[in-house]
């Protein structure tokens, strides 16, 4: 069983509707049990890091996530889901994130020409041969919706990047732990092969 987190940070119902068209039968929950019994678990999200990290504390699912990782139980963070993984956001000073990978969340810079938030297709480099990424050809499109991005600490758990004004971060994973700052609900196959990849670790 898959187990979807519920903080109200939307975009769950595309999640779980990419996974159903998968072949799998996906739980949208907050329940501790029913996620610390679940096979895979996915953070999804989209919204303010703030925001975000609140109702994480409110509904008592940081230390439910904390949990999840020590388990070893493969986990998946998006968009939003991939930032609070880190340890603070440029988007909310003074907010603590989730802290279990190493980095910040900082702004897209300006630029001219350059739209913020960043809508819309970007091609992927690989590194590292990420599990995320078997299959998937080298500079392969997906979709992007953000205006904030991740500088990991650890170079070598990134295993894609993407050009948008910087270099972006745009995957990463470290042992059981995974997380896209793209949308693979919204990539076509190439996000569905990455969600098939995860569902099949």
């Amino acid at each position: 069983m898959i187990a979807i987190i519920d903080y109200d940070a939307g975009n769950m119902k595309s999640v779980e509707k990419a996974l159903i068209h998968l072949g799998e039968k996906p739980v949208i929950t907050r329940e501790r049990e029913e996620i610390l019994s679940a096979d895979k678990v996915i953070l999804p999200g989209v919204g303010a890091f703030g925001d975000a990290m609140a109702k994480l504390r409110e509904y008592g699912l940081e230390e439910v996530i904390h949990e999840v990782v020590a388990k070893d139980i493969p986990f998946l963070g998006i968009c939003l889901g991939l930032q609070v993984l880190f340890e603070r956001s440029d988007e909310a000073p003074g907010v603590e994130g989730l802290g279990i990978l190493k980095g910040k969340i900082c702004r897209i810079p300006d630029a001219e020409g350059l739209k913020i938030p960043h809508m819309g297709w970007n091609s992927l480099e690989l590194h590292h041969n990420g599990r995320l990424f078997k299959g998937i050809e080298e500079n392969s499109y997906v979709y992007f919706v953000h205006s904030y991005y991740l500088k990991a600490k650890e170079e070598d758990t990134v295993t894609a990047t993407t050009e948008y004004g910087t270099r972006i971060h745009a995957s990463v994973e470290k042992g059981n732990v995974f997380a896209c700052q793209f949308h693979p609900e919204k990539s076509s196959d190439t996000g569905l092969r990455i969600l098939k990849n995860f569902v099949e670790l």
